[in-house]
């Protein structure tokens, strides 16, 4: 009956406008129950998106990440780049300012006994590397090669304790002998005259005396003297003028290896050959004839086989 009864409704529904008053009431009466119903899924609908953002979100805050760690890492090489241009440039700097031949290496190692000071740079005998060659920073001499391998070297740092070295003031010229304490962060010199003009900021070359080191190099700059009433000799401090614990590229100098007196006599022997060949050139001038041709020698190519016929002026 109640069947019959929805159909004969559905029928007059559409056929006729009279139920549409009472249809408009109980839509009106059903909305509550339609939004209860279609809670659940507009609950499951919001809860998808959410996690799917916050799965999105989560997903790019790595990605960010990553990226700001791989930026990050680019930025500490450039700024490593760029302290490695500095040093490099003052290194060349200080390279234009040697005399002798240099070549520029670079340090690969340090040695893990604490009580001996030695690196290794990566130049060896096959770059002409030799024993007791002198090594210099950017800003003073490091040490002297002692151990040379087929492509690397071990270079022995002043402040090693078997390490020493003549040195003089630059200030008025006094020598002395710096040797190394163990203590990277400065020298002392030994047996220096309680009465001796040595005194704070004074700059210490290399004397060049020992015949290992050339002269000139900026070796340390005095830092304390400690005169000791009754003492005979005076405690003198002096800080390396190298950076011994920061410098990485390094200089190897290659100086005049002959003794003094093969220097001298190489240069009376320039000076003899030199003299010889001015006087020769000032013997006598050829004159051409006239109108002939001259070449670079300064003789006629048609007589150049010939004895000049030209007069000589004495």
């Amino acid at each position: 009956m109640f069947v019959v009864l929805c159909v004969v409704l559905m029928v007059v529904d559409a056929r006729f406008e009279a139920l549409k008053t009472v249809r408009s009431q109980m839509g009106l009466v059903l909305t509550p129950f339609y939004l209860v119903g279609e809670m659940p899924g507009r609950i499951w609908r919001m809860a998808t998106e959410q996690i799917a953002s916050s799965n999105s979100l989560m997903a790019e805050n790595e990605k960010l990440k990553a990226e700001a760690l791989l930026m990050q890492r680019r930025l500490q090489r450039l700024a490593m780049l760029t302290e490695q241009n500095v040093r490099l440039r003052e290194l060349l700097n200080s390279a234009a300012l040697v005399d002798d031949k240099v070549i520029v290496s670079e340090l690969i190692g340090l040695d893990p006994n604490p009580f001996t000071h030695r690196i290794l740079i990566d130049k060896g005998e096959k770059d002409g590397v030799f024993m007791g060659q002198p090594v210099l920073d950017a800003s003073g001499l490091m040490g002297q090669v002692v151990e040379v391998l087929p492509y690397a070297a071990r270079v022995l740092l002043l402040t090693d304790v078997t390490h020493s070295i003549p040195v003089q003031v630059n200030r008025n010229g006094l020598r002395a002998i710096a040797v190394g304490t163990g203590n990277p962060d400065y020298l002392e010199l030994r047996h220096v005259a309680e009465t001796a003009d040595v005194k704070a900021g004074d700059l210490l070359v290399s004397s060049g005396l020992g015949q290992r080191f050339p002269s000139g190099y900026p070796v340390a700059q005095v830092t304390e003297v400690v005169h000791g009433s009754g003492q005979p000799f005076a405690i003198v401090r002096a800080v390396p003028t190298a950076m011994l614990n920061r410098s990485r590229y390094l200089m190897l100098v290659f100086s005049d290896s002959r003794t003094p007196e093969e220097r001298a006599a190489a240069a009376a022997e320039a000076q003899a050959d030199a003299d010889q060949k001015a006087a020769s050139e000032g013997t006598g001038v050829t004159t051409p004839p006239a109108g002939a041709e001259v070449d670079d020698a300064g003789q006629s190519p048609a007589a150049a086989p010939q004895a000049p016929t030209s007069e000589v002026v004495q």
